[in-house]
């Protein structure tokens, strides 16, 4: 059977879309002529936290309109099952199938354990953890059809790399726990679905990427972040990738990674102050 690894024509079911690094997958995604579904919470503006489902879709088709890329968005509450199969199956109805799922959403919350709610460790837990395990779940009959098609089918979630170190969980155990959870998702479900034709893999930063969630990190300034595109980049390179290929799944990529295995290694363009020097790890690495 050929596989089909270009993006064009495909359809990216990506959680939390609506703004950050997973409207940059988005984006870029449909620059390739990918069709997208956004399956985020937000509808109304936030003055505090820009962009909804609705402002995100048109960005999306914008980028696409060479394409004729089409954005579907999707109100949808990753925690709630109810939720999640009603995303699926507008999906579903809008598309005809499924090809890549993008486990974007998370909750952020970096508190030591006096100092987290159990409020906050059940949301992230939701969120983090059942929401991408949910998400996976419901689409897993679309991607498995999409396999049989050839197209390609993957997973990719975002998150760190397993590393069962006492300096990752000691200032934030609940956070690292909730990420970690997502990461063993994709170490699982990568063997799971092997025999399906079902890639699955994992990405994460080299360094801190300017997003709203860098108001829950102090002392963080611009010259400090890259910009979600180079996220962006390393994901549709992930995702055009022969998912049946050995070694193409069960993998946690760190995104300069990814840019220098296809002969990218100029970063400076992805600073948010150019040329920086002065970056900072992210908060796994």
């Amino acid at each position: 059977m050929t596989v089909n690894t270009t993006l064009r024509g495909k359809v990216a079911f990506i959680s939390g879309g609506s703004r950050g690094i997973g409207l940059a997958i988005a984006v870029r995604l449909a620059r390739e002529g990918a069709n997208v579904v956004i399956a985020a919470k937000t509808t109304v503006a936030n003055p505090k936290l820009p962009g909804t489902i609705h402002t995100a879709a048109a960005e999306i088709e914008a980028a696409g309109r060479e394409h004729g890329v089409a954005c579907l968005p999707v109100q949808t509450d990753i925690r709630e099952e109810d939720s999640v199969l009603a995303a699926v199956e507008a999906a579903r109805a809008r598309f005809g199938s499924i090809d890549i799922l993008v486990n974007n959403a998370s909750a952020i919350n970096l508190t030591p354990t006096a100092a987290t709610p159990m409020k906050r460790f059940d949301l992230m837990f939701g969120v983090n953890v059942r929401g991408t395990y949910l998400c996976t779940q419901a689409l897993l009959p679309l991607l498995a059809e999409s396999a049989k098609q050839g197209r390609n089918p993957h997973v990719l979630t975002l998150s760190p790399p397993l590393a069962m170190e006492p300096r990752w969980f000691a200032p934030h155990v609940a956070y690292t726990m909730a990420k970690y959870g997502m990461s063993m998702c994709v170490l699982g479900h990568a063997e799971e679905f092997r025999p399906l034709g079902v890639a699955v893999n994992a990405l994460w930063p080299r360094t801190v990427i300017q997003t709203a969630a860098l108001q829950m990190i102090p002392g963080i300034r611009p010259e400090h972040c890259r910009t979600p595109a180079i996220m962006a980049d390393a994901a549709a390179l992930i995702l055009k990738q022969d998912g049946s290929v050995a070694g193409s799944t069960g993998r946690f990529h760190i995104d300069d990674e990814v840019l220098a295995a296809h002969g990218i290694r100029d970063l400076a363009g992805y600073s948010v102050v150019p040329c920086s020097t002065q970056l900072l790890p992210d908060l796994f690495l």
